[in-house]
């Protein structure tokens, strides 16, 4: 009986230790990559506590790039809804970088993202605009000594908003033409006016539009292409209105125009808001399943230890039967192994379909061209659309072939949009393609999930449905 309680006591502590090792198995990076993955399914709160973990878990583990970024990321959340603190979280992240610098790319950008949120602040409180010009003139001149061409338009994209800001709008016609400049064309077609950077653009306009130049102003606005941007089509549309009546001299329709649109306007953010308190809604729900999930793990395992225990003390006390119990659970056993063995060969075997389907894709042309351009745009044409559509087809079962009896009513883009995804590139990477905002990749995909495979789920991504089609 003695071995028996020690036997027991021992299980107790091996599930007592087994639950804390699952506790501390998660990594500062892992931590950001499943914050960022909330983030761009528009969970924002959980993306946000997520990030405060990850801030937590990288200082214990002495993970400073991971440190650093989280910050950044965290003060991106909070920019809308409170931009003092997110200009501290910035100010944080500057102050580890600069304790352990690892590239000097991201010191500019961390930097630019500290002077536009100096800048926001500035203008809420009507304060001066210095801290943030001395953020941004940093960032510049770092970024015009290493010629960090798009880092170096960035910069001063920012240094036109400011200067917009503090009404010099002279000035910030100037730094947006620079920055304008700077833009490349794209490849292939000759680029053209539609391939530009759109903050730069409406920087330019909007100092065109408080110079009365209603002509540049409405070439530029022209050149803005919103595509499923609801908000950069309201800009566009609003300052158009705002031209024609200008030119008509209709003052008191201008000013009551300017009067709709800012109720508009309104709407908008309070649409935000209510969006954002339904996310916080989700979260609070998803942290009660998960505590619900955890206490039934915990009551399973103690009936299961239970159990146990007893099966022990009645094969102690049953001597007569001990062989015949001990038969019974050998053969038990032996089952569970062939089961477990069986199991393993047929993860075994899911892996080297996995690794083989994405050797395929790797050695295509398309995706090799996918994963060299980084930040910059991309173009695919008709031929590279076809190729990767028929490898995709040719390694996974002719999902899309399928795909296209099942939905003919899809569009061609939504075809596109879905191979993108089936890739797994992100939205930073299919908007590059698209030549639109993350946002605008977001929507879309939002978009052909509710409208096309008509799911409402907000936790079921397009990923999800495409694997499962």
């Amino acid at each position: 009986m003695k071995t028996v309680y020690i036997f027991i006591i021992g299980v107790l502590l091996g599930a007592c230790s087994q639950s804390r090792q699952e506790a501390d198995t998660q990594t500062a990076a892992g931590c950001l990559e499943e914050a960022e993955a909330a983030l761009a399914n528009d969970s924002i709160r959980q993306g946000e506590t997520l990030l405060r973990k990850t801030i937590q878990l990288s200082e214990e583990s002495e993970d400073w790039h991971t440190n650093y970024i989280a910050y950044q990321r965290l003060a991106e959340a909070l920019s809308q809804s409170n931009p003092e603190e997110a200009l501290r979280l910035m100010k944080k992240a500057l102050s580890v970088y600069e304790q352990h610098p690892d590239d000097e790319q991201n010191r500019v950008i961390l930097l630019d993202y500290a002077g536009t949120y100096a800048a926001q602040v500035a203008y809420a409180t009507e304060g001066t605009f210095d801290e943030a010009l001395d953020f941004i003139r940093r960032a510049y001149d770092i970024a015009e000594k290493n010629q960090m061409t798009d880092l170096m338009c960035q910069t001063l994209t920012s240094l036109a908003n400011i200067a917009w800001a503090k009404e010099d709008y002279r000035q910030a016609v100037d730094y947006a033409r620079q920055a304008k400049t700077l833009i490349p064309e794209q490849g292939g077609d000759g680029g053209g006016p539609t391939d530009l950077l759109p903050a730069t653009l409406q920087v330019l306009a909007r100092s065109y539009l408080s110079l009365n130049m209603l002509d540049s102003a409405e070439t530029i606005y022209r050149q803005l292409e919103p595509g499923d941007d609801v908000h950069l089509a309201y800009i566009v549309q609003s300052n158009l209105a705002k031209i024609a009546l200008r030119r008509l001299g209709a003052k008191q329709v201008e000013d009551d125009v300017d009067e709709a649109f800012e109720q508009v306007e309104d709407i908008y953010y309070k649409a935000l808001e209510q969006k954002d308190e339904y996310y916080q809604e989700t979260l609070r729900q998803e942290m009660e399943n998960q505590q619900l999930e955890y206490r039934s793990q915990m009551y399973a395992r103690t009936i299961l230890i239970i159990l146990i225990a007893s099966l022990i003390v009645i094969v102690a006390m049953v001597l007569v039967v001990r062989y015949r119990m001990q038969a019974q659970r050998q053969e038990k056993l032996q089952l569970q192994q062939e089961a477990a063995h069986q199991k393993t060969q047929l993860h075994q075997a899911n892996e080297v379909v996995t690794f083989l389907q994405n050797f395929i894709l790797e050695r295509t042309e398309v995706m090799k061209k996918l994963n060299q351009s980084g930040d910059s745009l991309i173009t695919l044409n008709q031929h590279e659309w076809s190729e990767v559509e028929r490898t995709l087809n040719a390694i996974d079962n002719n999902r899309f072939a399928h795909l296209r009896e099942q939905y003919p009513n899809l569009q061609e883009d939504d075809i596109r949009l879905c191979i993108l995804t089936r890739l797994g590139l992100s939205n930073r990477t299919i908007g590059n393609i698209y030549c639109i905002t993350v946002s605008a990749v977001q929507h879309r995909k939002l978009k052909l999930k509710k409208e096309v495979f008509g799911e409402s789920n907000p936790d079921v991504t397009l990923e999800q449905i495409l694997k499962n089609k």
